[in-house]
């Protein structure tokens, strides 16, 4: 029987719980902890589509729960490049995969180089992307999880102990023009991608496992600057502090004289 094995990133924290869209649920969030807006579009059965607004040079992780009692295999790609190998990702069970483990959380933080490496996410023009970096702007400004259901695992038997089959591809480095590119400024016109940024540690171990051939369910996350995003009507772009109803001038709530204007 053909054996196929996967990534089981090492960082499984244990946080509260967020809202649900299906056996897992996906958060986009900065270095600093935030989370970035998200504004859904759609949430059939095993399909969910949200946009979410994106900030200039910020690097980010996508932090991906499992609320689950079962392990379920992640193919997750990023500009429609799979995050592990860096190839073109059709979101498909033969692809290389992260496990995560029962009501399990992980933090993906960047493209994998290496078993203990990865190159961070960060939010950038489109052409200082990852993926244009290769040529392809075929999924650009796209975060896509596809979650795969573990088929039931045999008793094991003595000689499946032998020699393990896996693929040690890793993500190939970005052309180095594009390498640790940043811009000063933010362009509302052009498109949001993701750039190859730099190296830090990240464990991981090698685990077995055999994915259903169908996925149970896909996220996909569309960001965008802000600009866009008002521009599409797909936020309200009106001042961030709510505007005060004109003050009636026989009704106070406070009962106290206002100050003057540009007191």
């Amino acid at each position: 029987m053909k054996k196929v094995f996967f990534l089981l990133v090492g960082l499984v924290l244990l946080l509260g719980s967020t809202a649900v869209a299906g056996d897992i649920s996906v958060e986009v969030v900065a270095d600093q902890g935030y989370i970035f807006p998200a504004y859904p579009v759609s949430a059939s059965p095993g399909n969910y589509r949200a946009y979410v607004q994106a900030e200039h040079n910020a690097r980010y992780g996508l932090r991906i729960r499992n609320h689950t009692n079962r392990r379920v295999g992640l193919v997750v790609a990023v500009d429609g490049r799979n995050i592990i190998s860096g190839k073109k990702s059709y979101l498909r069970n033969t692809e290389r995969m992260y496990v995560l483990e029962p009501y399990g959380v992980a933090v993906y933080r960047g493209w994998r180089t290496g078993r203990d490496e990865v190159h961070r996410f960060y939010f950038t023009e489109s052409s200082d992307s990852y993926a244009e970096a290769w040529g392809d702007q075929s999924a650009m400004g796209v975060i896509a999880v596809a979650v795969f259901a573990e088929k039931q695992r045999p008793m094991p038997r003595r000689h499946e102990y032998g020699a393990r089959r896996y693929s040690n591809q890793a993500a190939p480095a970005a052309p180095s023009s594009q390498r640790y590119k940043s811009k000063s400024a933010e362009s509302a016109d052009s498109a949001a991608g993701t750039g190859y940024g730099e190296g830090e540690h990240s464990s991981s171990v090698r685990v077995e496992f055999r994915p259903e051939p169908y996925a149970l369910e896909q996220h996909f996350y569309k960001y965008e600057w802000r600009e866009t995003l008002c521009r599409k009507q797909i936020i309200s772009c009106s001042p961030s502090y709510p505007q005060q109803p004109p003050r009636n001038r026989f009704w106070s709530d406070d009962g106290y004289a206002p100050p003057p204007p540009r007191y």
